[in-house]
C-alpha cells in the first residue's frame, strides 16, 4: 500500500463515492478481512442493479463466513503454496510476467505525482489493491491537491483500464472465490462504469 496524507475536505459527493469504493476494494484486496470488517460487510444494503445485487450478495456471505475462513480464501486466490490462484499486478495481465515494463511505467508515474510505498509493504506496486488505493488518493487528495478529472483519467487509462476488469472477471469466477466472487462483481461492474464515465467526459 502506499503513503499518503490527508485528503482534502473539499471533494464533491460524488467522487468521494467513488474514491469510497476504490478504497473498499483495496481493503478486501490487500489482506484478508477481519472480524470487524466481515461484521461491517454483512450490513451491507443494494439496489436492484447488477452492482446493488453484488452488494447484497457480499453481506450475506460475509454474515455467514469466519475470520479463519475469509483467510484461507484469501491465501487460496492470492498467496498459495508457490502462488495463489490468481495473480493480481498489471505486469502479469498485460505481459504475461511479473515485475514488467508497466511495473516500470507505473513506478515513474508514482514518482512524477510524489507517491511512496509504505516502508512495510513488499508487494510490486502494481497489484490491484495499491492500484485502487492509489486512484483514491488521486481523487481525494491524499498526496498533494485532488487530481483534475484529466489526470485522473490518464492514470486510470494508463495502468487500471487495460487489465482491470478482466482481473475481476476472473475473481467473480475463480474457483476458490467464494466470499470474493461478488468482490469479483463489484470490482468488474464499477471499472466498467469508471471508463464510460472517463470516455463521456472526453467527448
Amino acid at each position: 500500500m502506499t503513503q499518503a496524507v490527508q485528503a482534502n475536505p473539499a471533494i464533491h459527493e460524488e467522487d468521494k463515492l467513488r474514491a469510497e469504493l476504490y478504497d473498499f476494494l483495496a481493503a478486501l484486496l490487500a489482506a484478508p478481512p477481519t472480524r470487524p470488517m466481515l461484521s461491517h460487510y454483512g450490513k451491507l444494503q443494494g439496489d436492484d442493479t447488477e452492482l446493488g445485487k453484488a452488494f447484497q450478495v457480499l453481506a450475506k456471505l460475509a454474515s455467514a463466513t469466519s475470520e479463519a475462513a475469509a483467510e484461507r480464501e484469501f491465501a487460496n486466490l492470492f498467496i498459495g503454496v508457490g502462488r495463489g490462484e490468481l495473480l493480481p499486478y498489471a505486469s502479469f495481465y498485460m505481459t504475461g510476467f511479473l515485475n514488467e515494463k508497466p511495473l516500470a511505467v507505473l513506478r515513474k508515474d508514482m514518482a512524477r505525482r510524489s507517491i511512496s510505498r509504505a516502508p512495510n509493504v513488499y508487494e510490486p506496486e502494481d497489484n490491484i489493491a495499491s492500484l485502487c488505493e492509489m486512484m483514491a488518493g488521486l481523487i481525494l487528495g491524499r498526496f498533494g491537491d485532488p487530481a483534475s478529472l484529466e489526470d485522473q483519467k490518464a492514470f486510470f487509462n494508463t495502468h487500471i483500464a487495460p487489465w482491470a476488469a478482466h482481473f475481476f472477471a476472473d475473481l467473480e469466477g475463480a474457483k476458490g472465490s467464494v466470499l470474493y466472487a461478488p468482490v469479483g462483481t463489484i470490482g468488474r461492474v464499477f471499472i466498467g462504469i469508471e471508463k464510460e464515465a472517463f470516455r463521456l467526459s472526453g467527448s
